[in-house]
């Protein structure tokens, strides 16, 4: 199994950025080359950016009627200039809601790395791009940086709630987006790697407890929690700190308890939030 660290060692040795040096293994893994990939992460970036513009948009709703119009909601709050955490976090959760929302009314998002925790990297990659204005590749590159921690996630332990528990997918979106944030801000590829495991670390041992079995309930929230908290691990970073848990002990700690959960907490929607009184009247009703 490969591991993150390899990654990191290879791109401070080569005086590379992560995103870079994962570009370039991907080229050679896939026989394809680096402009045909950054062509086809060109289109995701196209896709998290028009996901966030309609959901920011309030119009979409999911079939349930149990998801939709709270990232305008968030957004009005951010533009009055009343938001508590302030425009940067404020931003961020409401773009996590708007393309977690436009997923739950099946509208076209990028799975980052699962549907269920697609608005988590979009909100951060985009919300650093307003304060650092980054140019186009730059944005690029983060992704592959995003990209490659995913490659390792899913490699070493799962990125999917049904095995792993939501710390699979919402914790790995998280990680993910921190590590990105990071390599935005101009941090290191060490800083990167433990961005990403602060913010790892802040889900372990998250069940994955789908309300009447859809994914939108606690699901498309999570998604706004997880921004603000890779926010915060890259913040924490980026001001010095380190994990004192390399990134891939993390990794392998989160499969470890992902093996450790019983199938009533892994997206069977037989557990956690799912079986509360009122998780059974949702379930009942859209039923």
């Amino acid at each position: 199994m490969r591991t993150f660290e390899e990654w990191v060692l290879k791109s401070q040795t080569e005086g590379l950025k992560l995103g870079q040096i994962v570009l370039h293994d991907q080229a050679e893994q896939l026989d394809k080359s680096e402009q045909e990939l950054l062509a086809r992460m060109r289109e995701n970036l196209v896709v998290m950016r028009e996901s966030v513009r309609l959901g920011l948009t309030g119009e979409r709703r999911s079939l349930s009627g149990l998801v939709g119009g709270d990232a305008l909601k968030v957004e009005q709050r951010r533009a009055s200039g009343e938001s508590l955490v302030g425009s940067v976090i404020g931003g961020a959760i409401a773009k996590a809601l708007a393309v977690a929302e436009v997923n739950a009314s099946m509208g076209k998002i990028v799975a980052a790395p699962t549907a269920g925790s697609c608005g988590v990297l979009p909100a951060v990659l985009l919300t650093a791009e307003e304060v650092y204005h980054p140019n186009e590749e730059d944005l690029l590159l983060a992704l592959f940086t995003a990209a490659g921690l995913g490659v390792v996630i899913a490699d070493r332990a799962s990125i999917s709630g049904a095995e792993g528990g939501c710390q699979a997918e919402i914790g790995s979106a998280a990680g993910m987006a921190a590590a990105a944030a990071v390599e935005l801000a101009g941090g290191s590829p060490r800083q990167c790697s433990d961005a990403a495991a602060v913010a790892m670390k802040s889900f372990l041992g998250l069940v994955c407890d789908p309300v009447a079995g859809l994914v939108e309930i606690p699901c498309v929230k999570r998604n706004a929690i997880a921004a603000s908290v890779a926010l915060s691990a890259a913040e924490m970073v980026l001001s010095g700190v380190f994990s004192a848990i390399p990134l891939d002990e993390v990794i392998d700690t989160m499969g470890e308890i992902g093996r450790q959960m019983p199938c009533s907490l892994k997206e069977t929607a037989q557990g956690g939030l799912a079986i509360t009184p009122t998780g059974r009247r949702v379930q009942a009703d859209f039923l």
